[in-house]
C-alpha cells in the first residue's frame, strides 16, 4: 500500500494571482467556481452575464466586484484572467471579443461539435489567446492521486478500467439543454472521456450507443462507450441519468484494475445531485487482504475547480511549465466525443443466421 500522505491531491496556488473577470454567471460559477476561488484567496474583479440581474447578484456577493453591462466593458479590465462559463455554442463569440493575448479559462465543452471546436481553436490562435479548458475532473483530489499512482507504475499493466454512473440528473435545471441534439456525452460523459485520455492516452477508436431521455424535448441521457485500448485492457464508460431519484442504488465511480493493484474512486457529486456526497478513494495492492481508504482533502465539486485556474495563472506567470488541459488537447477530447456520436448512429453487427 502506498503512503497516502505521499500522494498529491491539489495543484499549487499561483504566487501572484491576477484578477479574474467572469463571463457567464450561471449556477456552475455560483456553486463551483466561486467557492474554489474564495478558498484560494483569488480576486474576482467582476461579472458579465446576458442577464444583468444575474451579474449584479453575483457581484453583490463578492467584495469589491462589479457587474459589467457589456462584454466590452468586462474585456477592458487591466491584467485580467477571463473565466468563460457559457454554453458551448457561445464560446467562439465570447473569445472573439476578448483582448488579444489574454489568458482564458473556458468551461467545457469546447463548442457542441468537432467542427465548432476547430473553429474555436482557430479563434484562439488568431487572437493569440492562452486558453485552458475547465476539464476539472483531471484536478479532483482522487484523480490527481490516481494519476500519480499510474505514473509510478503502482497498478502494473492495466487490464480493466470502468466509469459507471447510475443517477438521477435534473436536466431541467439547465434550460439551454432543452432541444439540443446532443446532451449526455457532450455535457457530462465528456468529463470521463477526457479524464481517461489524461490517464491512459489516446484510444484507437470507440464503440458507442446512446439512448434518449424519457423527458420530452431532451436528447440522449444515457450512453455506453467501449474505448479501444487494445486486446489486453477493457475500458468502458457507462452512464444512465434517469435512475429513480433515490440514493440507495445510485452509483458514480471510476475503477482501475491492474496486474499489481487496483483503485476505486467515487465521484460523489452525481449522487443525489446537486447536494451529492463526498468523493472517496480506495486502493488495493497485490498481496493485501483489503482495500485501504485514502483520506481526501475534498471532492470534484468543488475542490477540483481550484486546479484549472491555478494551473492557468501559474503558466502565464512562468511558474508552471505547461497547461494540463490546453485548448489544443481539448480539441482531441472533442474529436473523441464526435467519434462517440458517429458510432452511435452505426448499426450493430448483425447476428448470423
Amino acid at each position: 500500500m502506498p503512503d497516502a500522505g505521499d500522494l498529491p491531491q491539489r495543484w499549487p496556488r499561483p504566487s501572484a494571482p491576477r484578477p479574474i473577470v467572469v463571463i457567464g454567471a450561471g449556477a456552475i460559477v455560483e456553486h463551483a467556481h466561486l467557492p474554489a476561488y474564495r478558498r484560494l484567496g483569488l480576486d474576482v474583479a467582476g461579472f458579465h452575464d446576458l442577464n444583468p440581474a444575474r451579474a449584479s447578484a453575483m457581484a453583490a456577493r463578492w467584495p469589491g466586484a462589479r457587474a459589467f453591462a457589456t462584454i466590452d466593458q468586462a474585456a477592458r479590465w487591466p491584467g485580467a484572467v477571463f473565466d468563460v462559463a457559457v454554453p458551448g455554442s457561445a464560446v467562439a463569440g465570447v473569445l472573439a471579443s476578448l483582448p488579444e493575448g489574454s489568458p482564458v479559462l473556458v468551461q467545457k465543452p469546447l463548442g457542441e461539435s468537432l467542427a465548432e471546436a476547430k473553429h474555436i481553436l482557430s479563434v484562439c490562435r488568431a487572437r493569440q489567446l492562452t486558453v485552458a479548458l475547465n476539464f476539472q475532473l483531471r484536478f479532483s483530489p482522487n484523480l490527481i492521486a490516481i494519476k500519480a499512482l499510474l505514473d509510478r507504475g503502482h497498478f502494473g499493466d492495466l487490464v480493466d478500467v470502468e466509469v459507471r454512473t447510475v443517477t438521477h440528473t435534473p436536466w431541467e435545471l439547465w434550460s439551454f439543454m432543452r432541444g439540443i441534439p446532443r446532451l449526455e456525452i457532450l455535457y457530462h460523459s465528456v468529463h470521463y472521456l477526457d479524464a481517461l485520455r489524461h490517464l491512459l492516452g489516446e484510444p484507437r477508436g470507440v464503440f458507442t450507443r446512446t439512448t434518449r431521455s424519457p423527458l420530452p424535448d431532451y436528447a440522449d441521457v444515457a450512453s455506453a462507450t467501449i474505448l479501444d485500448y487494445g486486446p489486453a485492457c477493457r475500458v468502458l464508460v457507462a452512464a444512465f441519468h434517469a435512475h429513480a431519484p433515490l440514493p440507495m442504488h445510485a452509483m458514480s465511480e471510476l475503477r482501475i484494475e491492474g496486474t499489481r493493484g487496483s483503485a476505486v474512486a467515487q465521484m460523489g457529486v452525481n449522487l443525489a445531485y446537486p447536494k451529492g456526497e463526498p468523493d472517496t478513494l480506495e486502493i488495493w495492492t497485490r498481496g493485501a487482504d483489503r482495500f485501504e481508504a485514502v483520506p481526501l482533502r475534498g471532492s470534484w465539486f468543488t475542490e477540483a475547480f481550484e486546479g484549472p485556474m491555478s494551473n492557468l495563472q501559474r503558466f502565464v506567470a512562468g511558474e508552471d511549465a505547461r497547461l494540463v488541459s490546453p485548448v489544443d488537447d481539448a480539441v482531441r477530447t472533442m474529436a473523441l466525443v464526435e467519434a462517440c456520436y458517429l458510432a452511435s448512429t452505426a448499426p450493430g453487427t448483425a447476428i448470423p443466421e
